[in-house]
């Protein structure tokens, strides 16, 4: 990808992943550690690292019943001008999140697999994945009134819950979430070897210090560079509960994102209104690579049969906005590009997409790095033509000891997950999504 690998500087400090608890003070710059491939997670069946039980009620959102809401996260995109194109027919797309619920606009939704309880990857108590499920695949429906529908609705589905807010661990009655970067490398994993030719990540681990890391850098290489998956991950939300504690205003991040460090193996997406405007609560870094529309998202209700544009929040509801459900536009994207041009790699496919964008006038930026996708470009026959040059951060020298100074656990092993994405400080604990992000 464009320059990839040469701007990640960033610092960190206690993880935040998912929706978990309050992340902790600054500390110093750091890069992603080196690939250890040992430390790629051996094949396994799907599991919770440890025992498990449900803690709170699952999400029940209030369904759009009139024509007095529409969908706008598609609207500045010609969809049937790419859909004469494809629709993504042949792809499977993984959605490594909170599960995907039944919904009669998606069909044909395969089981990756449960890390949270015992169920298969095909059910969603806190609705996250299947809202990121719905932007990528739903299928079109003219009954309804606002007009939404998935990028990509031909593409297949990979359902893996990876994380919940309504779970936790039996061995820590105190503990809310389950899910953390071990799980969710074991989740790469899993998606890779089912044949995912996308992997769609819409949770972040937030940290102010060093992060290990390691074994999901190690399942990212093996899933781009081995198995030839793209993997589009959420930048990051900034000012919720368990969201990243601070925003990037300067050349070296004070606050790191993963995945989305591992600049070499992801593409990053931001997020940005209607206008094109960057998302006040999108995080900045070195590692942003592109952008598109994440705010007032409609999309697949989880426990009904139409479609939502709230979430439940401790306080009321909230709009559904955050990046978590821009990550999963440009992953129908990718799943686009993948089905048109079937000889393109995984790293081809991520170029192409970033060098189509609409590019920010002064060329890159922490923003919305290559600018905000341009589907029909990236569909079309013509060569794209390079990314304008960029003044990007320079990484410094890596440190010679990548572990980190103490352990980060939350929620099982390892450093715990945020959602990137809106429900507004509802329940983000884990790895799923609900976007902790406020309500305008």
């Amino acid at each position: 990808m464009t320059n990839r690998g040469s701007r990640l500087s960033a610092a960190a400090t206690a993880v935040v992943v998912l929706a978990l608890p309050p992340c902790a003070p600054p500390a110093f710059a750091v890069t992603p550690p080196a690939i250890d491939n040992s430390l790629l997670p051996p094949p396994a069946p799907p599991a919770p690292s440890q025992p498990t039980e449900q803690r709170e009620a699952c999400a029940v959102p209030v369904p759009v019943d009139g024509a007095d809401v529409s969908a706008t996260q598609l609207a500045g995109f010609d969809l049937p001008a790419i859909w004469r194109l494809t629709r993504g027919a042949g792809q499977r797309v993984a959605v490594i999140d909170t599960g995907i619920a039944a919904h009669r606009r998606l069909s044909g939704v395969i089981a990756g697999g449960d890390y949270v309880s015992s169920g298969d990857g095909r059910q969603d108590c806190d609705g996250h994945g299947t809202i990121v499920a719905g932007i990528i695949a739903a299928a079109p429906d003219r009954t309804d009134p606002t007009g939404f529908g998935g990028i990509a609705p031909e593409a297949a589905l990979i359902a893996i819950r990876q994380s919940s807010n309504k779970f936790g661990p039996l061995a820590d009655l105190s503990s809310r979430g389950f899910g953390d970067v071990t799980t969710l490398a074991m989740a790469v994993r899993t998606a890779a070897d089912m044949g995912a030719s996308v992997i769609n990540i819409s949770s972040v681990a937030c940290a102010q210090s060093m992060l290990d890391d390691r074994a999901l850098g190690a399942a990212l290489s093996y899933a781009v560079d081995v198995k030839d998956a793209v993997v589009v991950a959420a930048a990051g939300n900034v000012g919720g509960e368990g969201q990243c504690p601070s925003q990037n205003t300067t050349a070296q991040p004070t606050v790191i994102a993963s995945p989305a460090w591992y600049d070499d193996y992801v593409l990053t997406v931001a997020s940005v209104d209607s206008s094109g405007t960057p998302s006040e609560f999108s995080l900045n870094g070195p590692w942003v690579d592109t952008a598109a529309p994440g705010e007032h998202v409609i999309s697949l209700d989880p426990d009904g049969d139409g479609v939502i544009a709230t979430m439940p929040t401790p306080t009321g509801k909230a709009p559904i906005s955050g990046t978590s459900y821009a990550a999963p536009l440009v992953s129908g994207l990718a799943a686009l590009v993948r089905a048109r041009f079937p000889r393109l790699s995984a790293r081809q496919v991520m170029t192409r997409i970033e060098t189509t964008a609409h590019h920010p006038a002064g060329g890159w930026n922490a923003a919305v790095g290559n600018g905000v996708v341009d589907p029909v470009a990236a569909l079309s026959d013509q060569t794209a033509s390079p990314s304008p040059a960029g003044s990007r951060p320079q990484a410094p020298p890596a440190p010679t000891d990548p572990r980190p100074q103490r352990p980060y656990a939350v929620a099982a092993t390892g450093a715990a997950l945020c959602l990137a994405g809106l429900i507004a400080a509802a329940s983000v604990r884990l790895r799923r999504r609900p976007e902790d992000v406020p309500a305008n």
